[in-house]
């Protein structure tokens, strides 16, 4: 699934406290995309807090921030059959209760609910500029039902079939900044649905030691009330918007070296966009969704696309003898056939990135800052852009077993299913 964040919302308390970017900091950073079940139900226990922050040093960009606190408890309530998934954000709460084999063995059933603030606002970034009087808040909710099936129950790697259908409904605000004669569109009811394929998968962590992954994906947005907005209605809300997209990514770490790496690449297209629907790439986040469209020095979602092919790939080592120290460099290139309206003169736009990671002994907690810088990002009718990225793990099952269980096995296999999306400014 390709990257299904849209800006930042806002309510009357949001108001009552002032400015967005302050308060979005007091409360912790408001976070864009929610976390979801992707291809199957998540058998393995997980309790993390997550955190990341992006500061462009060019320009000023939409904040680039995520917090959540994310839960997976299988058997939940004693029940072997029943796993709860849970992530809560400062001021958003997304919830699923999968079923597992309650159609037969192999597929699972979830249902799911999430809402709050802060999750369906529009931040319009445009020939690297940040137009913030063209952006405006939302709030939503959404109901969700999802089928997930096994399709090779007795192979290693999984191959898991998931369709979802969902209702949501989003109401819309100015931002303080939002010009006076800027028409907001109408608020949306809209149905979607989605479907995919995935062999393999990632953990929702930062720096696994082994993923694979190779997906196929079909996303169609269904508005009740499509029309125009802007300034004299000079954009548009289509009806209906369709995506289809894929990946294939690999994880690995050398087993005597302890050398990893990663390769990545992500392509979509689509239909009937518009700029609430568009692809959308930019940002060194990595757990900003399940798919992020990463180009690091950028800021977070700065190219809108109708189609695109991402490449990316990541190189780390340890420092130390006990592997707590690792230096990494990173690099992502794409080629972007650009939404109309927001076309550059080089379809190419390539990012370099590098830093420093931290993880405790125990591997409770990491924490990374790593450097990024854009090639190819318009600032000031120049090109060319630096970001600094800072990121926060923490593993509370694995902090737990350090304390209760020490003679527990922190090697354990922790499978490779797994799935992401969060709220996001």
């Amino acid at each position: 699934m390709v990257c299904d964040c849209r800006g930042v919302g806002s309510t009357e308390h949001y108001r009552a406290m002032g400015r967005s970017g302050r308060v979005a900091f007091l409360m912790g950073v408001v976070l864009e995309m929610i976390l979801r079940v992707s291809a199957q139900i998540d058998p393995t226990a997980r309790e993390l807090i997550q955190m990341g922050y992006t500061q462009p040093f060019e320009g000023r960009g939409p904040l680039a921030a995520y917090g959540y606190y994310y839960r997976n408890k299988p058997d939940w309530l004693d029940h072997t059959n029943l796993t709860l998934r849970l992530v809560v954000a400062p001021v958003y709460l997304d919830s699923e209760l999968g079923f597992k084999g309650l159609l037969g063995p192999g597929t699972d059933v979830g249902v799911g609910v999430a809402g709050g603030g802060f999750a369906d606002s529009y931040s319009e970034v445009r020939h690297g500029k940040y137009h913030r009087d063209e952006s405006f808040l939302g709030h939503g909710g959404e109901l969700s039902a999802s089928v997930y099936h096994l399709l090779n129950p007795t192979a290693r790697i999984p191959l898991c079939a998931m369709l979802r259908g969902s209702a949501h409904g989003s109401v819309f605000t100015d931002d303080e900044k939002t010009a006076d004669d800027f028409e907001l569109p109408d608020d949306q009811f809209s149905f979607r649905v989605r479907t995919g394929l995935r062999w393999g998968g990632r953990e929702p962590v930062l720096t696994p030691e082994l993923a694979m992954e190779v997906s196929v994906w079909y996303e169609g947005f269904f508005r009740l009330q499509p029309g125009r907005y802007g300034y004299n209605g000079d954009r548009e809300l289509q009806s209906r918007s369709h995506w289809v997209w894929g990946r294939a990514l690999l994880d690995y770490t050398l087993p005597e070296l302890k050398h990893g790496f990663g390769v990545a690449v992500t392509g979509g297209t689509g239909f009937d966009l518009d700029r609430l629907s568009a692809h959308r790439l930019g940002g060194d986040l990595p757990l900003c969704s399940e798919f992020p469209l990463m180009l690091p020095g950028y800021y977070f979602e700065e190219l809108s696309a109708e189609s695109f092919v991402l490449f990316g790939g990541n190189y780390h080592l340890p420092l130390d003898s006990r592997q707590c120290w690792q230096v990494g460099a990173s690099a992502a290139t794409a080629w972007t056939d650009y939404l109309a309206g927001f076309e550059l003169s080089n379809r190419w736009n390539t990012g370099v990135g590098g830093g420093l990671l931290y993880r405790s002994p125990t591997g409770s907690w990491q924490l990374a800052l790593q450097y990024g810088y854009a090639f190819n990002a318009v600032r000031d009718h120049s090109r060319g852009a630096q970001s600094l990225t800072f990121l926060l793990q923490f593993d509370l099952g694995r902090t737990r077993e350090r304390f209760f269980a020490p003679n527990i096995d922190l090697n354990r296999a922790r499978g490779l299913q797994s799935i992401l999306k969060t709220i996001f400014q």
